[in-house]
């Protein structure tokens, strides 16, 4: 990390938020533009979502045809894959099965699969119950959907990367810099932030969780977009038991669309998650209080592994999605990734949840156009 930034510095880009996402628009912008700065509020990058999450590198699989999750999660899961052989991020290639766990259940399966043919997932098929268990001798399911293109990463090392790149690159990232007031003056952005104050060219608001806030800050007409923060807390299965599962093995997505489900997933490391849950808070710093107990992710997790006990598990960590979908509603929502329509110096990403990991690198190359129309 280089010094904050001193009284009134003068910068092309200004980023707010260090997550995975604004570490990557870091690292792309920096290598065309000079003076560019990230503003993060926590002591260290990625400390949010970035790297409270599976560490799955998605496929494109689940999200609607034509939205941005659809495309740009599709080349971000080659993007990403190249970025960490290139770079050293450990990662694998491992696929996934997304099993249907009742005869029933079957026919919203091959939907899910035509969907992801729609969004140019490759590899897709359907597998039948030996199948399954050739592959998984554990889990129960009467058919699965096998996803070759499905990958684990280490979050926090793709977020190190990134900023290693644009740090490389002469951009200055700022950590205990939480932003408390914007002003747009005189075509600039002026910054207030806990690291001083700067004006900004362009203004990049990546704040996760808190973009809508920030969008407040300048009483932006984007602040329409609501954040409602949704927290998933995971349990990890005990090493004795490690061998139940092998790979990553998910159900049907969650039909309120909160989630992908509680998954399994055999991590970098040899371990295995069982989460997250999914359930809205009022808090959006609030990762501890009123965690369900071990039996609800033995009763979740069930339906697909039959073995699982209550003292298979122990309590890991917990993540809070920016969802965009109010309490009650069940339309999915997209990422939204565009400029403000009365500061158009200014490039709004609200609602950057799952899968905005593995879509880093791709959401990097659109802001970076939108980022061209006013720079240059």
């Amino acid at each position: 990390m280089r010094s904050p930034v001193s009284d009134m510095d003068r910068a092309n880009i200004v980023i707010v938020g260090g997550g995975v996402v604004g570490c990557a628009i870091a690292a792309a912008a920096s290598a065309k533009w000079s003076d560019v700065f990230l503003l993060e509020q926590m002591p260290k990058l990625g400390m949010g979502a970035s790297s409270r999450n599976s560490g799955v590198i998605h496929s494109g699989l689940y999200y609607t045809p034509g939205s941005l999750k659809a495309r740009l999660c599709v080349r971000g899961n080659r993007l990403t894959k190249e970025f960490c052989a290139t770079h050293g991020v450990p990662h694998r290639n491992t696929g996934k099965l997304v099993v249907a766990t009742a005869k029933e259940q079957e026919a919203t399966l091959a939907e899910l699969m035509e969907r992801g043919k729609t969004n140019g997932v490759e590899g897709l098929r359907i597998i039948d119950a030996s199948a399954i268990r050739a592959r998984e001798p554990h889990i129960a399911g009467t058919a699965a959907i096998e996803v070759p293109s499905t990958g684990i990463v280490a979050s926090e090392e793709l977020v190190k990367a990134y900023a290693r790149i644009a740090t490389e690159h002469g951009a200055d990232l700022v950590t205990h810099a939480k932003v408390r007031r914007l002003e747009p003056q005189n075509g600039l952005v002026r910054v207030t932030s806990d690291a001083g104050e700067i004006e900004a060219r362009c203004l990049v608001n990546s704040a996760g969780l808190f973009a809508d806030e920030v969008a407040g800050l300048m009483n932006s007409p984007m602040a329409k977009h609501k954040i409602y923060p949704v927290r998933g807390e995971y349990c990890e299965i005990v090493r004795s038991r490690r061998d139940l599962v092998r790979g990553l093995v998910y159900p049907l997505p969650h039909p309120e669309g909160l989630s992908l489900g509680v998954h399994l997933t055999k991590t970098l490391w040899d371990g295995v998650l069982v989460g997250p849950t999914a359930h809205y808070i009022a808090d959006k710093n609030d990762y501890e209080s009123n965690r369900p107990p071990v039996q609800d992710f033995v009763r979740m997790a069930q339906p697909m592994l039959p073995e699982i006990r209550g003292e298979d598990l122990v309590p890991a960590y917990t993540g809070i999605r920016a969802k965009l979908t109010p309490p009650g509603s069940h339309h999915a929502t997209d990422f939204v990734i565009e400029k403000d329509p009365q500061f158009t110096n200014v490039v709004h990403l609200i609602g950057m949840e799952s899968p905005a990991l593995t879509s880093a690198g791709a959401i990097a190359e659109y802001v970076m156009e939108l980022l061209a129309e006013i720079l240059n």
